[in-house]
């Protein structure tokens, strides 16, 4: 994994991860593989855990998450409920 881009994600995750764990839907966040039709591209990226993906058009604007957030790729993954034990 890319040194200087783990660390560009991580300020990014940093700087925005309360923002983004307060969206409704949102379970999880963290750094790995953007994946796109469930490939790996290499590329790393702010992964954002949700437990369902939902259409943008059922969202408020508000709620919707960028495609990348200061030049930072967003991989929005789909993990279902997550409960401690």
């Amino acid at each position: 994994m890319d040194q200087t881009a783990y660390e560009r994600v991580r300020q990014v995750k940093e700087a925005y991860g309360e923002q983004i764990m307060a969206l409704p839907n949102v379970v999880g966040l963290g750094i790995g593989l953007r994946h796109i039709g469930g490939e790996p591209t290499g590329e790393v990226a702010l992964v954002v855990l949700v437990s369902r993906k939902l259409p943008a058009a059922s969202l408020e604007e508000g709620d919707l998450l960028p495609q990348e957030i200061e030049g930072v790729p967003v991989d929005v993954q789909e993990v279902g409920e997550i409960s401690a034990g």
